[in-house]
């Protein structure tokens, strides 16, 4: 994803953001942009769903004084604004039909024209629109022009969330977790060992932004200067199964059950294969959907072996450097 993504950073191609709420689609507009050729000119926002229909058009493209009841002055729009630069229209799913024609229109002519105006106005900008919403789903159902789709997803990059990318949440939480110490004065506090299987075996429904949000209770809230699993939600503290006891069944002679067993070579593979669970089924003989269902099993996780316990220097961009030819 990241390498798509900064692939196409450097050009003026129309991209469309795909993933759950959370995981991160604004982040990735914003390093796009700031990739970009563009990055020195204004990077603008505009939430499509969370400002109401009969003002969004306003919004964008700006409106002429006397316009409509309330227009006492001249206003520029959004797009008017990002000009030289990008705008990044969030929840594109959500923009009414009769926009979506003159979004259009600006993607084809790159035109806009103030509401209550009598010509138009050339805009150089960048288009990046994201959705948590499938879009094909919404143009069988009507609900979006199918026109429209096809001219955003030139570039179509999907987000994955949190779920599938479990190497991220150790450095996420340590992430959170320094930042939120850091403002609002708990330098001291740390995270008890035993709360770090907890957030690894979570789901995050949330993503991201659950994350994050946990994050900050949880220094808000610690009354000591340890979090332990205490401190935790009852959703979290439910991630990790409890241990199944040891019985006769369960035990060779040697004290050396066949769940351990099986759960050492799972764990062997895995890191010979460098925790690639494709190449590790395939060594393992078994298909990747059973793997995935013993790793949740014994609880087999890269993250509980590797969680950074010291503070370490975030790498300065989010892509590697871009290389150009010719």
């Amino acid at each position: 994803m990241l390498d798509s993504a900064s692939r196409v950073a450097h050009t003026d191609a129309t991209v469309l953001i795909l993933g759950e709420t959370g995981t991160g689609k604004e982040l990735i507009a914003k390093a796009i942009h700031l990739n970009s050729l563009r990055r020195n000119r204004p990077f603008v926002i505009i939430n499509c769903g969370a400002i109401p229909a009969e003002l969004l058009e306003s919004e964008l493209f700006g409106h002429v004084k006397g316009s409509f009841t309330g227009a006492v002055n001249h206003k520029k729009g959004k797009v008017e604004m990002a000009d030289g630069g990008t705008i990044f229209l969030d929840e594109i799913g959500e923009m009414p039909l009769d926009l979506q024609v003159r979004l259009l229109r600006l993607l084809q002519e790159r035109e806009i024209e103030k509401v209550g105006a009598t010509s138009r106005i050339h805009v150089d900008v960048r288009i990046v629109a994201a959705t948590h919403r499938n879009l094909e789903n919404l143009v069988a159902e009507g609900k979006f022009r199918e026109d429209l789709y096809y001219r955003l997803a030139v570039i179509p990059i999907t987000v994955p969330p949190l779920r599938d990318r479990q190497g991220d949440v150790a450095e996420l939480v340590h992430h959170f977790f320094e930042h939120s110490k850091m403002k609002y004065g708990r330098p001291e506090l740390q995270l008890a060992p035993s709360v770090k299987p907890c957030f690894l075996n979570y789901r995050w429904p949330g993503n991201v932004r659950e994350l994050e949000n946990l994050m900050e209770r949880l220094v808000l809230l610690s009354r000591s200067e340890e979090v332990t699993t205490a401190d935790l939600p009852e959703k979290l503290r439910q991630a990790v199964p409890s241990e199944e006891p040891h019985s006769a069944a369960s035990s060779g002679a040697g004290g050396t059950g066949l769940k351990t067993v099986e759960r050492d070579l799972i764990l062997q593979v895995m890191r010979q294969c460098n925790w690639n669970k494709s190449q590790a089924a395939r060594q393992l003989d078994i298909s990747r959907k059973t793997l995935l269902y013993r790793l949740r099993k014994y609880g087999i996780l890269r993250g509980v072996v590797e969680f950074p316990e010291q503070p370490h220097t975030p790498t300065k961009g989010i892509f590697p450097p871009l290389t150009r030819s010719g």
